[in-house]
């Protein structure tokens, strides 16, 4: 464990990245309301299976999943087509989270995508995201 000293700069050890991101219809909207008045180096995201929701999103960090599995549609409220279209986007989660030291997932737990891909992705934070140095 280090000691603080008196000359220590909280700059020298960097800056940390965050990211921000919003699963599905609640979780875009409320990433949506944060990016309106954003965090200076935070990095927002908003992911959905129904693109025509994501078109209409503010943040520019828009990442479409499951788009095989769901041509884009939706996933009808069906959680298990959540877990399905995360898992068909698995390499897009990792590009996201990738670097990461920080993640806030946000997400709605009544509708199909939120529900069923935020599981995936709080599994995968720890994974893809920036490990502690030893």
């Amino acid at each position: 464990m280090g000691i603080l000293q008196q000359n220590f700069k909280a700059d020298s050890l960097g800056t940390p990245v965050i990211k921000v991101v919003g699963i599905g219809g609640g979780g875009s909207n409320a990433v949506s309301r944060m990016f309106r008045e954003p965090i200076p180096g935070v990095e927002y995201y908003v992911v959905n299976t129904d693109v025509q929701a994501l078109s209409r999103s503010e943040v520019p960090n828009r990442i479409a999943i499951g788009e095989k599995l769901t041509r884009g549609m939706g996933v009808g409220g069906n959680p298990d087509l959540g877990r399905q279209a995360a898992e068909e986007s698995r390499d897009d989660l990792a590009e996201v989270l990738k670097g990461a030291d920080m993640v806030f997932l946000a997400a709605g737990m009544g509708g199909g995508t939120g529900t069923g891909a935020s599981l995936l992705w709080r599994k995968s934070v720890r994974k893809w995201g920036r490990s502690p140095s030893p």
